[in-house]
């Protein structure tokens, strides 16, 4: 920059001052705020796009070896306590005298998976019209995918699950329409979830298809409340970021999973387990959804059948 301190400094020299002083300041600045053109986004997700993750449909469950008991067993032990398929296998041989591969066990938690999703989703209950939805990321194949949930704050029901392998606005999309599937028609979905565009763009597509009763959405927005809305609604967002601890601890001895199929199995079981066995001490125990057919059942595994016979006749 040229330096003229008196009064007869030409024009050429002052302006090109200006310009300078202008280029040090554009630069510093981000483009968007300069930008004269926006981007629009139009949605048109048809049904067959919006489904829900489902299980691979198998009816070999009718033909295994063993018999329901020991299937029962391996889910309650994989499953309901998280731990390992090879670990399970080594406790049914070890401690029941049941022989079963580690691979047997991964067979059965894919054979009863369709009859648990078609459990969870006819016996789904009406969920609150305030839900926390968010994402957490899990491996298949060595590769990141993603896990949506949504939860409703008073009974802590998972109401929806999908699994994908971004987090693109039509896997979002596919959870928040699957989380309001059972909510009353006559009042407005409010869904809290964190910054992620994918979710309001969602929404925005969902509200076209709504006359009355437009879906609400309010962002939580990084880890301190730096705003009102993210202070509002702080205490629903670490209600979701629970379920997801909860259910990386159930995945975690997985070590990854091998294919999407095993990942979207294993994640229905865990929500049948969740939503309809696992007690919480926020409800006195209770399980989410409390079935009286299942309540009077004392051990695990014998919850596990009744789930599965139950499912049956649903099918």
């Amino acid at each position: 920059m040229y330096k003229c301190d008196n009064d007869q400094c030409p024009a050429f020299i002052k302006n090109f001052n200006k310009l300078n002083t202008l280029e040090k300041i554009l630069r510093k600045s981000k483009s968007s705020q300069f930008k004269l053109r926006y981007q629009y986004r139009e949605y048109h997700f048809t049904n067959e796009q919006l489904q829900h993750s489902t299980p691979d449909q198998s009816p070999r469950i009718f033909n295994i070896r063993n018999s329901m008991n020991t299937l029962c067993l391996a889910l309650t032990f994989h499953i309901s306590l998280g731990i390992s398929a090879r670990k399970t296998a080594f406790i049914l041989q070890n401690v029941f005298q049941l022989h079963a591969s580690y691979q047997t066990i991964l067979n059965y938690t894919k054979y009863a998976a369709p009859y648990c999703h078609t459990f969870n989703m006819k016996l789904k209950s009406p969920v609150d019209s305030t839900q926390a939805g968010d994402e957490t990321y899990i491996k298949i194949a060595g590769k990141h995918a993603y896990t949506y949930f949504f939860i409703t704050p008073t009974r802590r029901i998972i109401s929806a699950y999908h699994i994908d392998g971004t987090r693109d606005t039509l896997p979002a999309t596919i959870a928040m329409n699957e989380a309001i599937r059972t909510a009353p028609d006559d009042q407005s979905p409010t869904l809290i979830t964190d910054g992620n565009p994918s979710y309001p763009s969602g929404i925005h597509f969902l509200n076209e298809s709504r006359d009355d009763y437009k879906i609400i959405h309010k962002k939580v927005i990084g880890l301190q409340n730096l705003d009102s809305e993210s202070t509002e609604f702080r205490p629903f967002k670490q209600l979701i970021e629970r379920l997801n601890r909860t259910y990386k601890f159930h995945t975690q001895a997985a070590n990854g999973f091998s294919s999407k199929a095993g990942a979207i199995a294993l994640t229905t079981l865990f929500v049948t387990y969740y939503n309809f066995f696992r007690p919480h001490a926020s409800l006195d125990y209770e399980s989410p959804i409390p079935r009286d057919d299942l309540i009077h059942i004392p051990t695990l595994q014998g919850k596990w059948a009744k789930v599965l016979d139950t499912a049956f006749s649903l099918k």
